[in-house]
């Protein structure tokens, strides 16, 4: 029986951007499916009492000049750590929804993703987001209106409030059932699940 991954995740997280990596490879290898559920981070660290640890000038460093790379080159994957960052992710995670909506979620996150952590985009820049949204082929007036629209900014808010209910307290965090994961350092926990 195929198992389904819930992946919480906001596009400013570079830990979230690993996971990402990964976790595509884990489903093709388990026949799984990746349940996407786009958070608003600032959100989830405000209800929780958490932070960043970026913030952490000491955990900050160690992870930008340590940790990320020793991952990437576990994982075989590039990541630039963006210069602009941190950015607002309000707009990209609302993005995410008008994206699911427009038909072209896993083509968004894909881009975003790649944007932030490999080109070094700075989507605070407006014209960025709508360069990226043009280059899927979708009409950009269109998905502006998504993103200020009631449905989608409650939405947002609501899975927000979802993953802080359910337990999670920054990202990544995924389930598979009702069985918490958080951290792309946790994805080998993941794995042994879905080979269950």
């Amino acid at each position: 029986m195929s198992k389904s991954i819930e992946f919480y995740f906001d596009f400013g997280s570079p830990t979230a951007y690993l996971a990402y990596k990964q976790l595509n490879k884990l489903a093709q290898k388990y026949d799984s499916t990746i349940e996407y559920k786009g958070i608003l981070l600032g959100g989830v660290f405000k209800a929780t009492d958490n932070a960043s640890p970026i913030t952490i000038p000491a955990k900050g460093q160690y992870m930008v000049i340590h940790d990320l790379p020793r991952f990437t080159k576990r994982y075989d994957i590039e990541l630039k750590f963006n210069p602009h960052f941190p950015i607002n992710t309000l707009p990209l995670m609302r993005g995410y929804y008008a994206a699911l909506e427009l038909g072209v979620a896993e083509a968004y996150v894909e881009k975003i993703y790649d944007g932030m952590w490999i080109e070094e985009i700075n989507f605070s820049d407006p014209t960025e987001l709508e360069t990226a949204i043009k280059s899927l082929g979708v009409d950009v007036a269109r998905f502006n209106d998504l993103i200020s629209s009631d449905a989608i900014k409650n939405q947002l808010k609501a899975t927000t409030e979802e993953a802080v209910t359910r337990g999670a307290f920054g990202a990544p965090t995924m389930y598979i059932g009702d069985e918490m994961f958080f951290g792309q350092d946790r994805l080998d926990f993941v794995e042994e699940r879905l080979a269950e």
